[in-house]
């Protein structure tokens, strides 16, 4: 690939897929950004609807790889499960679950598991 910051061939397979998995979503992101640009700046409706289309097809994909992300990684997952879907200003996120020591205080397990079940399947 060539994108490597380390020797390929000190890396594990589960590193690869993990850069494989970052740069697409990093790609995915600019594809948004790309399409969402030319929804902006066109003046023919019929081109705007193509391009705001294309935009939500790449959103949809970089969400399949942050889901990915969060189902591999335990900091990801602690992560988004942390400032997604929140209602509180999101850099006061953090601060409100907050321990006295600077922890982050456990959610309850109900929104642990967004109702869905165990989606890791052993654990």
């Amino acid at each position: 690939m060539g994108e490597y910051h380390e020797p390929e061939e000190k890396l594990t397979e589960e590193a690869i897929d993990y850069h494989r998995i970052i740069k697409s979503v990093i790609e995915e992101l600019e594809a948004v950004d790309w399409y969402n640009q030319r929804a902006v700046a066109t003046n023919d409706p019929d081109v705007q609807a193509i391009v705001e289309h294309n935009r939500d097809e790449e959103i949809e994909h970089a969400c399949m790889g942050l889901e990915w992300l969060r189902r591999n990684n335990p900091v990801w997952d602690e992560m988004l499960r942390t400032f997604l879907f929140q209602t509180a200003k999101i850099t006061e996120i953090e601060e409100e679950g907050e321990g006295e020591e600077g922890e982050v205080k456990e959610a309850p397990a109900s929104s642990k598991t967004l109702g869905l079940g165990n989606m890791r399947g052993g654990e």
